[in-house]
């Protein structure tokens, strides 16, 4: 599975983003997909995850409410509408590819990271 994060730029506290992931090769749909998040000095952060059906959603306590993540299957697209932005948000944000949906919750042995895009809040 390929993957192609875009979407970073710099916003204002308050302001929102849309991160996309684009997804290619053999199997990427049948594996569940997520963003996740790293700033600098800090741990790689979980934020969402989300299966190519789209019926179930998962995100990290830090962005529930503010975040959402969503599929375009005929786009073969990964989407992350992140509003309400904080500068605590401001990190490198990957997507990812797991076929085991509980590693890529816990975001361990991943079989796909994208390259980052980076996402900067001012205050």
């Amino acid at each position: 599975v390929q993957l192609q994060a875009f979407g970073g730029g710099l916003v204002q506290a308050g302001g929102s983003l849309r991160l996309s992931c684009a997804a290619s090769g053999r199997t990427f749909s049948s594996r569940p997909m997520g963003w996740f998040r790293q700033a600098p000095g800090k741990e790689r952060e979980f934020v969402a995850a989300i299966r190519w059906s789209g019926v179930n959603t998962y995100y990290g306590d830090s962005v529930k409410g503010r975040f959402t993540i969503s599929v375009d299957n005929i786009k073969n697209m990964v989407y992350l509408q992140m509003n309400n932005l904080k500068p605590e948000d401001t990190a490198v944000y990957y997507c990812a590819a797991n076929t085991n949906l509980a590693l890529l919750l816990r975001g361990v042995r991943i079989d796909s990271w994208g390259q980052g895009t980076q996402v900067t809040v001012s205050s």
